[in-house]
């Protein structure tokens, strides 16, 4: 086999030329206006936001800091901007049902005009009938009736007592009512006299007088039915009055509103209501003063108020709602209550409307995680999109959490498309776990996290770093700071030929810059600040990484960087806390003896091995069996341990490491321990790609630069993994001054040739190795241990 070069130094980091750029700074360049990158993603929203069929809602794929808000509302702005204005919508007072507040539908703009009319209404009538019934006509018209009421009482009294004079009776008032008593020369006989006169008489003036009693109690009687007609002519004078008063200002109102049906049905059962409540006009509201807070008692005239939920006078086409806090009552909408007398009590006014009542004819904006995280939330958001209506309810009704007077809001139609934000791991358990979502949320929006790396796209990004640059208020970038900023993106990606689409990232970096730019009295942000602002975010967040390291270099984490050790291996492995990625070189070793085949992996054994970790030594042990016993027991067992590791251990990515360690045992061939390995393989012995692998070479770099370069450390890689390197400066510095080296290999072979430095060899069509090679090796220990275990069986009757 060949002996493998290490990498170039070019191959270790794709530069952006500056000079492929016409402008000098970002000045120069206009604003973005285009979405890039995007393009699926794009379509999906265009289709989605375009399409008015039920369920077609939109849920956005994709990792937090993509841009995906921005980028949708830019998106929705233009569109929206060009859509008709929705309706307003009111609730209104239910005059035969007052716990059923009605709710009313308005052309843009016409909810606040008509709360507007009927303020100035309702106090216009507050002033001018009190006036109209302390009128002269008023009160010569309420004379009227009480004089017609009293003649007629004082004649039908008058002829009782003409005719009472005639029998020699008189008729006398008293503050008790009406007596009768008896006379002479129209004189009240007194009680001696009267005792006096002769029985006949007596008689004829008892028999008078029984007689006049009845007339006069038939003339009582109906004293109460006239006081009914003369009240109910004074309610009929003071509705006329009042007709009269407000008759006029509600068809000039009905001139306004001519063209809506449901606004002049209205104004007829408020005009109906006010005259039927005239005297709440004619009196001042009552109030009570309790503990310094004034209650008004006396709230007639709320039910001639107009609760405007929506109005869309102000906007500018479709509204774009973002709920950032989606309650439920934030959602759905709520009805508030007020505290009187220690009970709760409330009316239509108190109606709020939630978010679906404001984008109600346009866009509402939800982030998934959030929605799901509050009760009821999300079951409330998909029954108003299932029945297209929102139905107010008060939860603490529902579910007879208490007790009190509530309403029942008439539903408001809806239609609304409904935006949902989430990780695409919001979006799969949705549609595995909820029925209903896929019906409800037809449309995925799933947007990339990288771009091609390309002279086109550079420009553009160019363009995009000048549009946040402009939006944050910061200095203008040179040529050579974009350009590094791109280098930064591709870093970010992991890919050399990717750039990230992660905007906060990116905007994270352009602030801090601008910041280290002051400091230093930069009229234009350099390529310097940038670097300073990326070691500078690097040193706030390295502690943990500066105590690992530190703990290898005192010998308390044992990695050696120089010598060579049989069945000892440096893996690499990565820590990501807090966004901040780096890596731990990590002792592999590996024992092998006379066992039954058994691949033993500490770490699950000690349950630190996560599944696809353990995925990986099962693989070991099919391809030790495959390439070396094909014709005879695999008599061997061996052991494997991520040395001074606590905690768990996933991924496959040291697999490679692992089986390199094995094989050095099984040869007794020693590995060098100046070189570190990473790579995952499969049965076959091919080496696959891993992740971070810019991380783990850099961190070996680190271990191996404190304790001086020798100019023969370095790190095996994937073949595959040579596009993804965007390395530091200083570990392409090092590999090109020849004191450090990154060594690609495809297969097994190729790697352990290069950590022991003897050939691997060949199989002939004998199925034989030559001799001095390391497979050669392997395959002898092996057969030395099955024929072990023959002798094994011969002996005791029994193999191993």
């Amino acid at each position: 086999m060949t002996v493998i070069p290490p990498l170039k130094p070019h191959q270790l980091y794709r530069s952006c030329d500056p000079d492929q750029f016409t402008f000098q700074t970002t000045s120069e360049l206009a604003d973005l206006t285009e979405i890039i990158g995007q393009k699926r993603a794009l379509e999906a929203i265009r289709f989605g936001s375009g399409i008015r069929q039920e369920g077609y809602n939109l849920f956005v794929l994709g990792p937090p800091g993509m841009g995906k808000h921005s980028l949708v509302r830019q998106f929705l702005e233009s569109k929206a901007s060009t859509e008709s204005k929705p309706y307003d919508w009111c609730y209104l007072h239910n005059f035969s049902q007052p716990h059923k507040p009605k709710m009313l539908k308005l052309p843009s703009g016409k909810g606040e005009e008509l709360r507007l009319h009927m303020e100035q209404l309702v106090d216009y009538l507050r002033t001018a009938i009190p006036a109209q019934f302390e009128s002269e006509d008023y009160r010569n018209q309420l004379n009227a009736i009480h004089q017609e009421f009293n003649e007629q009482q004082e004649r039908e009294i008058g002829e009782l007592g003409v005719e009472a004079q005639k029998k020699e009776i008189i008729l006398l008032r008293t503050p008790e009512g009406f007596a009768l008593a008896p006379s002479r020369n129209h004189e009240v006989i007194p009680p001696e006299q009267y005792d006096k006169l002769p029985q006949i008489e007596k008689d004829r003036i008892e028999t008078a007088i029984a007689e006049l009693q009845t007339n006069l109690e038939r003339i009582l009687s109906h004293l109460p039915m006239r006081r009914r007609e003369r009240n109910e002519r004074i309610k009929q004078l003071n509705r006329d009055t009042m007709l009269s008063t407000v008759a006029h200002m509600f068809n000039e109102l009905r001139s306004i509103y001519n063209d809506l049906p449901d606004v002049l049905e209205y104004f007829d059962a408020v005009q109906q209501d006010m005259v039927i409540h005239v005297d709440d006009f004619r009196k001042p509201d009552e109030s009570i003063n309790i503990s310094g807070m004034t209650i008004v008692t006396h709230q007639t005239f709320n039910n001639y108020q107009i609760n405007v939920l929506t109005s869309n006078a102000q906007t500018q086409g479709a509204p774009i709602v973002f709920e950032d806090n989606p309650t439920y009552s934030n959602l759905i909408g709520r009805v508030e209550y007020l505290s009187q007398f220690g009970a709760l009590v409330t009316n239509f006014t108190l109606i709020k409307a939630g978010a679906l009542h404001r984008a109600n004819g346009g866009y509402l904006l939800l982030d998934a995680r959030k929605i799901l995280m509050q009760p009821f939330a999300w079951e409330g958001l998909k029954r108003a999109l299932q029945a297209r209506k929102i139905h107010i309810e008060s939860l603490g009704q529902v579910y007879s959490l208490i007790n009190t007077v509530s309403l029942e809001p008439e539903p408001i139609p809806l239609d609304v498309k409904v935006i949902l934000f989430g990780d695409r791991i919001y979006y799969y358990l949705l549609q595995e776990y909820d029925p209903e979502f896929s019906e409800l949320f037809k449309v995925a929006a799933d947007f990339e996290e990288t771009i091609e790396w390309n002279a086109g796209n550079h420009l553009l990004y160019a363009q995009l770093i000048a549009t946040l640059i402009r939006k944050e208020g910061l200095l203008p970038f040179d040529c050579h700071a974009v350009a590094r900023v791109i280098e930064y993106s591709g870093r970010l990606a992991g890919d050399s030929e990717k750039l990230s689409m992660h905007m906060r990232n990116i905007a994270d970096l352009l602030v801090e810059a601008d910041f280290w730019a002051r400091e230093a009295h930069h009229n234009i942000v350099l390529a310097s600040d940038i670097q300073q602002a990326i070691d500078a975010r690097v040193r706030r967040q390295d502690r943990v990484r500066d105590r690992l390291y530190e703990a290898i270099q005192r010998n308390i984490l044992m990695i050696d960087t120089q010598g060579s050790v049989i069945g000892q291996v440096n893996g690499l492995s990565v820590i990501e806390l807090g966004g901040f990625a780096f890596a731990q070189p990590t002792r592999i070793t590996a024992t092998t003896r006379f066992g039954k085949g058994d691949m033993i992996n500490i770490e699950r054994e000690v349950k630190l091995s996560g599944a696809i970790h353990s995925k990986g030594v099962l693989i070991l042990s099919a391809f030790l069996a495959a390439r070396y016993a094909k014709n005879q027991p695999l008599a061997l067992s061996a052991s494997l341990v991520f040395e001074q590791s606590y905690g768990m251990i996933e991924g496959d990515s040291a697999s490679l490491a692992e089986l390199c360690a094995l094989l050095s045992h099984l040869a007794d061939a020693p590995i060098d321990q100046s070189l570190a390995i990473t790579g995952s393989v499969n049965q076959f012995g091919q080496v696959q790609a891993i992740g971070a692998v810019n991380e783990k070479i850099e961190g070996f770099f680190d271990i191996c630069a404190a304790r001086k370069l020798t100019g023969n450390q370095g790190v095996l890689i994937p073949a595959s993994n040579v596009q993804h390197l965007m390395l530091r400066k200083n570990v392409v510095d090092a590999v090109a001054a020849g004191a450090f080296h990154i060594y690609t290999v495809e297969n097994v072979d190729q790697a352990i040739m290069l950590l022991t430095g003897k050939q691997p060899g060949e199989m002939d069509q004998d199925g034989k190795y030559p001799e001095d090679s390391i497979n050669f090796e392997i395959s002898k220990r092996l057969t030395e241990l099955a024929r072990l275990n023959q002798s094994f069986a011969q002996t005791s009757g029994k193999s191993l």
